[in-house]
C-alpha cells in the first residue's frame, strides 16, 4: 500500500481496533478518529457511565457498531475477556492502544506506597496486561501496539515520583516488546502527549499552577488538543509507519526541549 492510498478517509477500513482506557480524553480521541476512519472500534474502561457515553459518541462517529467494557486494566482476567469479546464480534485486533493511565499531584516525602502502587498498577501493569492479552491477535493480524506515554518518563517533575516511575516503565516495556515481537510482524511505538486542552491530565497538573501560566511554558505557546495527538496515533498505528517500531514520537508543542524547571518552580510557589 502506497503513502497516497493509506491518507483516504477510509484508511481502517476493515481493521479491528482495541482501546484502553478510551472513555474519555486523549483515549477517547484516538478511538473516535479511528471509528472516523472506518475502522471497527471497541473500547473498555472502568465506568459505566463514562463508558456508555463514549460508545454512543463512537457509535455516531463510525459504523454504529462500537463496543465497551467494562473492565479495570489492573484485573489481567477483565481485560483478557473484552479482548476476546471484542475478537469475536469485530475479528481479531489489528491495533491496540494501551492508554487507561491515573495520576495525581503529590509531593514524594508525602506520597504513600498504596498510591505509588496504584499508579503503577494502573499505567505500567496495565499496560502489560492489555499487550500481553492481545498477542495472539496481533500475532495472527501482524498488527501494531501503541502505549500513551508522558514526558515524566523522561524528565522528572515535581510532584510525579509515581507517574514518571510508571511511564518510564512504559517506556522501556514499550522497547522489549517492539524487540521481541518483531518477527511476528508485530510493531510497538508510543507518544508522548504534552499539555493537552481539556483533559483530566491537564486540569490536575494545572491545578495549582493554573493553566495560563502552564500553556506559557510549551514552545509553541498553547495548549494542544485531542485531535493532534489522534492524528499522531493514527499515522503511527498505519501503513504510513510500516517500519517504524521501538519509536517514541512526542507530540508537546516542545515542552520536553525546556525541560520542568518552570512547572517545578511555578509549582513550589503555588504549594508553599
Amino acid at each position: 500500500m502506497t503513502s497516497s492510498t493509506c491518507l483516504t478517509p477510509q484508511m481502517f477500513a476493515g481493521k479491528s481496533v482495541f482501546v484502553t482506557g478510551g472513555s474519555s480524553g486523549i483515549n477517547l480521541a484516538i478511538a473516535r478518529s479511528f471509528a472516523e476512519h472506518g475502522a471497527a472500534v471497541a473500547i473498555c474502561a472502568r465506568d459505566a457511565d463514562k463508558l456508555r457515553s463514549a460508545i454512543a459518541e463512537l457509535s455516531q462517529a463510525g459504523d454504529g457498531q462500537a463496543l465497551g467494557f467494562v473492565a479495570d486494566v489492573r484485573n489481567d482476567g477483565a481485560v483478557r475477556a473484552a479482548l476476546e469479546s471484542a475478537a469475536h464480534q469485530h475479528g481479531p485486533a489489528d491495533v491496540v492502544v494501551c492508554g487507561a493511565a491515573g495520576n495525581f499531584m503529590v509531593r514524594a516525602e508525602d506520597l504513600t506506597p498504596n498510591g505509588f502502587r496504584t499508579v503503577v498498577d494502573i499505567d505500567l501493569i496495565g499496560t502489560f496486561n492489555a499487550a500481553n492479552g492481545a498477542f495472539e491477535q496481533l500475532r495472527a493480524t501482524r498488527g501494531s501496539l501503541l502505549f500513551v506515554s508522558a514526558g515524566q518518563a523522561f524528565v522528572p517533575f515535581s510532584h510525579q515520583a509515581h507517574a514518571g516511575a510508571a511511564k518510564a516503565g512504559v517506556e522501556n516495556l514499550m522497547r522489549n516488546l517492539a524487540l521481541e515481537w518483531g518477527r511476528y510482524g508485530i510493531r510497538c511505538n508510543s507518544i508522548v502527549p504534552g499539555p493537552i486542552a481539556g483533559t483530566e491530565g491537564v486540569r490536575r497538573l494545572a491545578a495549582d499552577v493554573g493553566e495560563e501560566a502552564w500553556a506559557d511554558m510549551v514552545p509553541l505557546g498553547r495548549f494542544g488538543t485531542t485531535d493532534e495527538i489522534a492524528s499522531m496515533a493514527l499515522v503511527l498505528c498505519s501503513p504510513l509507519a510500516s517500519f517504524v517500531t521501538g519509536t517514541t514520537l512526542v507530540a508537546d508543542g516542545g515542552l520536553a526541549l525546556t525541560g520542568s524547571g518552570r512547572f517545578n518552580q511555578a509549582l513550589e510557589r503555588a504549594c508553599s
